[in-house]
């Protein structure tokens, strides 16, 4: 008698191991830390800007898309694993199909539309998300370093004279960033080590102060090597760059202290170049910067190392 007809048949152990393999599956997929309200998101924290819905609708929209691709490929996979397995009674080859032109140009051309509507979507956010149109109401210069963050906030405030567009130690930041700079900005600093703590919560790292309901412009500079600046819950991110200038610009809605880090490994101590950003009210965000006039720290830190001569023309080229 077959094999393939007897108790022994080694089908049985197979069947048994893939339920054990589904099961596992089930109980690593719903005994995570998420809840029904966090699933949506697909991983993604709760958003904190303006600006972070876009991001994360382009994100659930990926997903989908994968999924439907994914759905449509295992079907297939199992349709032909179930309805085309070789028959137990007769040993013959079933019907090749070759040269079948309408299933060559379908799987030629649907993965050029899917790559093409993926493309149109993050394109099309990538631009809204990156615009510097609107005119800040603040810009702060985060400067990467390691292993800490400087952060030079580019504000007129009371007891800081100076003027940020002149300033020396903002020579690295380009011109067509000054022009929205104020008048007579003065400037508050704060600058922090790896050893730097939030008082509040214990989270290490220097903490940046922003105002909630303000477009917040970032301008992005580095003094060594290439860092990433990563607010989570912004969803957001982008490479701080020794020599060029990167900058994008959000709006801070939810009050409270979130977590950041540098998400581009740029050395030895990469892990601890963590920072925290607290949104407050336009008011408290305001007392805060005469607390470090108080403290003695106006001006500005440098802001790294200045454009490069490439960098000057490809910039002078598109603008």
């Amino acid at each position: 008698m077959s094999p393939y007809g007897s108790d022994r048949s080694p089908r049985r152990p197979m069947r048994r191991k893939l339920l054990q393999a589904l099961t596992a599956g089930l109980v690593l997929a719903t005994a995570t830390g998420c809840t029904y309200k966090d699933f949506p998101r697909l991983g993604m924290p709760t958003p904190t800007t303006e600006e972070a819905p876009r991001i994360l609708s382009l994100w659930q929209g990926s997903w989908a898309a994968a999924l439907a691709t994914g759905v449509l490929v295992w079907g297939l996979i199992l349709w032909s694993a179930f309805f085309h397995r070789r028959s137990r009674t007769k040993v013959e080859v079933p019907p090749q199909t070759r040269y079948n032109m309408p299933i060559e140009a379908l799987y030629t051309v649907v993965p050029l539309i899917i790559v093409s509507v993926l493309f149109y979507f993050t394109a099309r956010d990538e631009s809204k998300i990156l615009s510097l149109d609107k005119k800040p109401d603040v810009t702060v210069n985060v400067v990467g370093f390691q292993w800490s963050w400087g952060f030079n906030y580019i504000e007129s405030v009371d007891g800081a004279t100076g003027d940020a567009k002149t300033d020396k130690n903002l020579d690295a930041i380009p011109q067509r960033f000054k022009d929205d700079f104020p008048a007579n900005a003065g400037g508050v600093y704060d600058v922090g080590t790896p050893k730097s703590e939030n008082p509040q919560t214990g989270n290490p790292g220097p903490t940046l102060w922003l105002p909630k309901g303000k477009t917040v412009r970032f301008v992005l500079t580095s003094r060594d090597v290439i860092h990433s600046f990563w607010v989570v819950p912004f969803l957001m991110k982008q490479d701080v760059i020794p020599g060029h200038t990167n900058s994008f610009q959000v709006t801070p809605n939810k009050e409270g202290t979130f977590m950041g880090k540098c998400a581009e490994l740029c050395g030895v101590d990469h892990s601890r170049m963590l920072f925290n950003v607290k949104v407050v009210s336009p008011e408290r965000y305001e007392a805060h910067l005469k607390e470090l006039a108080e403290k003695g720290q106006t001006g500005y830190v440098p802001a790294g190392i200045e454009q490069t001569d490439h960098e000057k023309d490809r910039e002078t080229n598109v603008l």
